[in-house]
């Protein structure tokens, strides 16, 4: 008999959260501020889980060495922190997942990129801090995935084995922290995936298309570990 599957941790954005339609607000404001267009959300919603860097890259087709790179991303940032949770939910399903983990007795967390600053009011106003057994943000710790440390530091949290642990992403840098942390990972095909991603190539132990499939995959696999 193999370890069974106790704690389940998510990225957020993409993976846990539906944040696009905020943050492509905040890069449009941006963007106006700046005699632009806006831009459409299509072309924004597959660059959100690479965080504000990425969207400045995209929104002004500039590289973060140019001496206007850094003050364009933080105008990006304070527009978002005022409009963290207008149109933020939970993606369709995942409510349902984290009641039924609970329900279960099983414990899960968010390990993000994201920093804190703007990972808590977040949390915080989908109602979720104090149900999330570990919050691990990209400045939570010195290294940020893909290094494996933020993983591993919120099993240290959770007080769960590594192997006892599913880590759910929607990039090719949630898998390589998984593995590099040494559990099982799986990809979020309804997350932010872009038209040049391979996620079929990053060797993730499931893809999931609905946060419902979460659910199936972990009692199928914890059924044949106790078979």
């Amino acid at each position: 008999m193999g370890e069974l599957i106790q704690t389940v941790l998510f990225d957020l954005d993409g993976t846990l959260a539906d944040t696009a339609p905020d943050l492509a607000f905040a890069l449009n404001e941006v963007r106006r501020r700046h005699g632009l267009d806006a831009m459409p959300f299509e072309n924004i919603r597959p660059v959100v889980s690479h965080g504000g860097v990425a969207l400045i890259r995209l929104g002004f087709a500039m590289e973060p060495e140019h001496p206007r790179f850094e003050p364009l991303r933080q105008e990006l940032l304070d527009i978002y922190l005022d409009n963290i949770a207008v149109n933020t939910t939970l993606f369709n399903g995942m409510d349902m997942v984290l009641d039924t983990l609970e329900a279960e007795g099983k414990q899960w967390g968010v390990v993000t990129n994201k920093p804190g600053w703007l990972t808590e009011p977040l949390m915080r106003e989908l109602g979720l801090t104090h149900r999330a057994a570990a919050i691990v943000s990209g400045d939570t710790l010195p290294q940020r995935k893909p290094h494996p440390a933020p993983i591993i530091h919120a099993c240290e949290q959770i007080g769960c084995e590594i192997a006892q642990c599913l880590y759910v992403g929607d990039a090719e840098r949630d898998v390589e922290a998984g593995h590099a942390a040494g559990m099982k990972t799986m990809v979020a095909l309804f997350g932010y995936i872009g038209q040049t991603d391979q996620p079929q190539q990053w060797g993730a132990d499931s893809l999931v298309e609905t946060p419902a499939d979460i659910l199936n995959w972990l009692t199928e696999y914890n059924q044949l570990k106790t078979a």
